[in-house]
């Protein structure tokens, strides 16, 4: 009989403690960026019992397991209300993986390298705005990548999103109503561009470009009625000012701006994804306030194993759950030694119907694996809920230069007061040719990123 040092009843008590305390260094043995930098690992930073879903629940549940309503009740400690309540009365499974403990898996290759490169180098600014120790913008990869404040964890999503300095992603959505049935499906483009903080190039900033922090665009190219919406929207570098948003509508045939400070509403009808929402950071920075750490644990994400493209040649995934069967997709959890729970509220947004969010980080890349608002009256109202994946499934890989890509997989939306549910993923392709494209350079700006390219993709 093998008696470990360290059991659940320790992982609790150390938890509560950075609690009480405030947040520390990341790690509970030692601390989690040191290790990582020294052997790319986190086996050191954390007991066994952390990095085993087989030794956190006792053997109840192991790498492998389902999780549905008969066995949720086991790990609702490590998920959010609403993917509980999805498990125990709409009948989502989710499978359970091995937690990832090679760090070089949960990222970019490319980001991470500038992460550890950069560490040390980042500050705030007389405004909250993060710069370099010369009080340039930022070079690249995740500027607090030890976050101990809500603040710091935020930048970590705000200043990357997709962590590439430049991706297209094809987006296949489905729009599920309340009865479950199928109300709306759509194709869709989203681009991004990073102009500070470039991390394959030679110098981090796109010249000329160094008071921005990035150009995004999102157009629809399916069905009929919404083929030809686009909006373009210009982020400044400092996060205190709103982006400049156009849109093409095609029933005007015409650019129009449109006002910047409404971003919490759908982008088209019945799909439940706000301009908010993107990567838990759709708004600029300092337009939320109030952040604080509310809490670290243990947590189920699915970060690992999600990329179908050996079984699924376009990238699609089976679905089940709900009234007919088709409200979740299949996706794979893992248990995540631990994340940052923050939250924040909309403090430059006066008639916004967001009272609050709440995010879970993962701390070994500080990406959120969960994202939940809710609305004035405190009520829980949504949740966005993603999945990351090295893109390699057996033998099969999608390469990002010499390594397998690393990307977001596919995400459910899901608005709880309506019970309305959008699911999409990253395609390999979808209506009008459009495929993934990644750190391609500057021509995605001509391309994709003017006013004059949502004009010609309306036309």
């Amino acid at each position: 009989m093998r008696i470990r040092k360290y059991d659940r009843d320790f992982t609790r008590r150390a938890f509560l403690e950075k609690s009480l305390k405030g947040v520390a260094t990341a790690g509970i043995l030692a601390p989690l960026w040191p290790e990582i930098a020294r052997s790319g690992t986190i086996d050191k930073a954390y007991p066994e019992e952390l990095l085993s879903i087989d030794l956190y629940t006792k053997g109840q549940i192991k790498p492998g397991d389902v999780i549905t309503a008969d066995n949720v009740e086991i790990v609702k400690d490590l998920l959010d209300p609403i993917a509980y309540r999805q498990v125990k009365e709409m009948g989502r499974r989710i499978t359970i993986v091995e937690t990832t403990t090679d760090v070089t898996k949960l990222f970019p290759h490319e980001y991470l390298e500038a992460t550890l490169s950069n560490a040390g180098k980042a500050k705030f600014d007389a405004n909250g705005n993060v710069v370099t120790d010369n009080g340039k913008p930022w070079i690249g990869g995740n500027p607090f990548p030890d976050a101990k404040t809500g603040e710091e964890a935020f930048y970590n999503l705000t200043l990357s999103w997709g962590r590439h300095d430049e991706s297209v992603y094809a987006v296949r959505d489905w729009d599920i109503s309340p009865s479950g049935s199928l109300s709306y499906q759509y194709d869709f483009v989203w681009a991004e561009q990073n102009t500070t903080g470039l991390v394959n190039k030679s110098s981090p900033y796109l010249a000329g470009e160094e008071d921005k922090l990035r150009y995004q665009a999102v157009w629809f190219t399916s069905p009929t009625d919404a083929k030809g919406t686009a909006f373009l929207n210009t982020w400044y570098y400092d996060q205190r000012e709103f982006p400049d948003l156009l849109g093409y509508l095609p029933a005007f045939k015409r650019v129009r701006n449109f006002p910047t400070n409404q971003r919490f509403e759908p982008l088209v009808p019945g799909i439940t994804i706000f301009l908010s929402d993107a990567w838990a950071a759709g708004d600029p920075m300092l337009t939320w306030g109030n952040y604080k750490v509310i809490g670290t644990k243990p947590h189920l994400g699915a970060v690992s194993g999600n990329w179908t493209g050996k079984s699924n040649p376009n990238w699609e995934r089976e679905v089940h759950g709900g009234p007919n069967g088709q409200t979740f997709f299949e996706d794979y959890k893992e248990l995540i030694p631990e994340v940052l729970v923050v939250e924040a509220e909309p403090i430059g947004y006066p008639r916004a119907p967001v009272g609050k969010k709440r995010v879970y980080i993962d701390v070994r890349n500080m990406m959120f694996v969960s994202y939940l608002t809710y609305d004035r009256r405190g009520e829980i109202w949504k949740s966005f809920e993603p999945a990351f994946s090295q893109y390699q499934d057996g033998d099969t890989a999608y390469m990002d230069g010499s390594h397998p890509l690393w990307s977001w997989t596919h995400v459910h939306s899901h608005d709880v007061q309506t019970n309305r549910m959008s699911r999409f993923v990253q395609a390999k392709q979808i209506t009008g040719g459009f495929g993934p494209e990644y750190n391609i350079g500057p021509s995605v700006y001509d391309k994709y990123l003017t006013a004059q390219a949502i004009r010609r993709f309306g036309t």
